[in-house]
């Protein structure tokens, strides 16, 4: 038997850890993908209301893995690539395909051109930010991030079919524009505030816990509405900082 490289021994324990697959935060990764692979699931159905409450259970559960993988010190290579395929099914083909089976259908072409405009757009949102990860301001999305545009859509489902609306053709019409405004903005440069500054882990004031328990008790009186306009003025707030000035900024790559 050879004799190992000399570097072969001197490998950081850390380069071995990024290499290694951890259980407990790909358990998250994999309950995200389950459920937007169950919103797909329920649309086929006809079950529009349960498909868009699957996509915001995948949004919080795809908000809980990295969370968890950093306060167990569990981050990997593997994790970071199956997070990203994962977004891929949760926020870029579940919302386009509960769109076409709600209410795109109806509009021919139109509807499934709209449907893969957003798939598209979600594809190169989720691309760009692997690339750009490392050197683009923390503070703010390039583009609307994928999980939020899916949260746009699924809460346009999710209103709408908790007042019982019936979809007829200005309804289609409606969803059109919202895919198609979710897909393009995920493709722009507009700056989306990313909240990458505040610590949970960090002692905040009493008024702050007060205002988090009136935030719950706003949004148990119509969760579908408040969740909706949550949804609506985020999608929107990035194009009114690029409006005040604010742009993405690259930060300088390391040698």
């Amino acid at each position: 038997m050879t004799d190992l490289p000399d570097a072969a021994p001197g490998r950081s324990l850390a380069a071995f850890r990024r290499r290694g697959i951890y259980l407990l935060p790909n358990l998250f990764t994999t309950a995200a993908l389950f459920s937007g692979f169950y919103a797909i699931v329920q649309a086929m159905n006809g079950r529009f209301e349960l498909a868009a409450v699957a996509i915001f259970v995948a949004l919080v559960l795809d908000g809980l893995d990295g969370r968890v993988a950093r306060l167990t010190h569990t981050q990997s290579e593997f994790g970071a690539q199956y997070d990203s395929l994962s977004d891929m099914v949760s926020f870029g083909v579940a919302p386009a395909l509960v769109m076409y089976e709600w209410a795109l259908k109806d509009l021919g072409k139109l509807g499934w051109i709209a449907a893969f405009i957003y798939c598209a757009g979600a594809a190169l949102r989720l691309a760009r930010f692997n690339v750009n990860i490392e050197v683009v301001d923390r503070r703010y999305f390039q583009g609307i991030p994928s999980p939020a545009a899916a949260s746009l859509l699924a809460g346009l489902v999710w209103v709408f079919d908790d007042f019982g609306i019936d979809r007829e053709l200005w309804l289609s019409l409606i969803a059109c524009a919202f895919t198609l405004y979710a897909g393009i903005t995920m493709m722009t440069n507009l700056p989306f505030y990313s909240f990458k500054e505040y610590n949970l882990r960090r002692a905040v004031p009493f008024s702050v816990l007060l205002a988090l328990v009136a935030g719950l008790a706003v949004i148990s009186l119509r969760p579908s509405v408040v969740v909706f306009l949550i949804c609506l003025a985020y999608a929107v707030s990035g194009y009114v900082l690029w409006g005040t000035g604010t742009r993405v900024r690259r930060t300088p790559e390391l040698p």
